[in-house]
């Protein structure tokens, strides 16, 4: 199995490590914390992308953070949103649901606080994720925001991993291949 993979959006390129998730298949990994040439670079040609007027931007914990933040100040739209991973001590009725990540062994939620609940509703917003892969996270992410009333008009990410290439219902920059593991 090849150990690197060079992923090259645009001006940019990077060296990915290749790492197994599980027994038969392996994804470059990619990290997008702590880049900040990268994330900068990727939400100004994600905003060149986005052609439908919206209200707020919302993101997931936590790799999706950094884009929304510079997608949030490039196109002009000042607040955005966290889905966060578990019930914080601040949060105010709080609404939550089940998830599950190709990158995480285990069953997750998605939390999102009341009163940006309130924010929400009636909103149109888009979802920003830093990877679009088995859309797992992202089927959650717009359950939970249908069920406070926002409406998800686009979904988009820098990278779209192994089949979600194939989607036509996202905006993304790139695809990044899945890849086999060979036993033996």
């Amino acid at each position: 199995m090849q150990k690197q993979y060079e992923l090259t959006i645009g001006k940019m390129k990077r060296t990915l490590p290749i790492i197994p998730i599980t027994d038969t298949a392996a994804i470059a990994s990619f990290v997008l914390l702590g880049d900040a040439e990268l994330t900068h670079y990727a939400a100004e040609e994600l905003a060149k992308r986005i052609n439908i007027p919206f209200d707020y931007l919302v993101t997931l914990e936590s790799k999706g953070i950094p884009l929304a933040q510079e997608l949030s100040l490039i196109t002009h739209h000042p607040r955005y949103f966290v889905l966060r991973k578990s019930v914080k001590a601040y949060m105010r009725n709080p609404i939550a649901i089940g998830m599950r990540s190709i990158t995480t062994d285990y069953h997750q939620q998605l939390v999102l606080d009341g009163c940006d609940a309130e924010m929400l509703r009636g909103k149109r917003v888009i979802i920003v994720d830093d990877v679009i892969s088995t859309g797992g996270s992202l089927s959650a992410a717009e359950h939970l925001l249908k069920k406070v009333g926002a409406e998800v008009v686009q979904r988009c990410s820098i990278l779209a991993e192994g089949h979600a290439a194939d989607r036509n219902d996202c905006v993304f920059l790139k695809t990044l291949p899945m890849f086999a593991v060979k036993n033996g």
